[in-house]
């Protein structure tokens, strides 16, 4: 199955650049997804092809109006599509997410610009997203970014092992990686990866992650459900820190 995306900006430039070149560009050109980017001002008012204007109650910067994206909406929706609003006030988009947007059908990403979108819009939508907690000039760059997280996930994209074992697959951050040459500038690499023994390693590999992940995102340990290995190499790692 293809998946396929259409995006409603107000500059798609910004968008077919990135999305033509390296591994999103070879996704596209093998058929794994279909992706379009739609101008909105298409479905822009009166001659002008207007989309945005002032806020009701005064205020800095101009927000789109709902008309254009409802028309847009109406023309691009279909009964197995799933519309997407970036907007920092969205659901915070995690790894989890981006599997489930995967599987999907069809996408339909809305980039708000200026200074956002009229309240209205939000009821058109069926999920907002959020990249980050910080505010963009528009949603393009976001777009960007939930579309590279999740086709990357499609069956036949890259090497399934590479998806299975990177950060936030397993709810940990990946374990450190090392290549050639063996030393660089007085450091060397863990014996352990040059012994030959797989289990051994599968194990520092675990114990790393685990050690990467209390270090430096706690957060992502709070809810997790620990396997007793997993139990017992952080108290590893716990009590060789600290």
């Amino acid at each position: 199955m293809t998946l396929e995306i259409d995006v409603l900006t107000l500059f798609p430039a910004m968008l077919e650049g990135p999305l033509s070149d390296s591994i999103p560009g070879r996704i596209r050109e093998r058929g794994l997804a279909r992706i379009q980017t739609h101008d909105l001002r298409r479905w822009g008012l009166g001659r002008h092809r207007s989309v945005d204007d002032a806020t009701y109650g005064g205020g800095a910067g101009m927000i789109l109006r709902p008309e254009p994206v409802a028309a847009a909406l109406d023309e691009l929706r279909r009964a197995d599509s799933t519309v997407i609003l970036l907007d920092p006030a969205g659901e915070p988009f995690r790894q989890a997410r981006a599997h489930q947007l995967a599987e999907l059908p069809h996408l339909i990403l809305v980039c708000p610009r200026y200074e956002g979108v009229d309240e209205r819009i939000r009821g058109l939508v069926d999920l907002e997203i959020s990249i980050g907690d910080y505010v963009l000039t528009g949603g393009e760059l976001a777009a960007l970014v939930v579309i590279d997280a999740l086709i990357r996930l499609l069956p036949g994209a890259i090497e399934a092992e590479s998806v299975a074992e990177e950060s936030f697959a397993n709810g940990l951050l990946e374990y450190p990686q090392y290549t050639r040459p063996a030393t660089f500038r007085g450091q060397g690499i863990p014996a352990v990866l040059t012994g030959g023994d797989h289990g051994a390693v599968r194990t520092w590999r675990l114990k790393e992650s685990l050690r990467r992940t209390l270090l430096r995102r706690p957060d992502l340990l709070v809810e997790r459900s620990f396997s007793p290995e997993e139990e017992r190499l952080r108290d590893e790692v716990a009590q060789e820190e600290g």
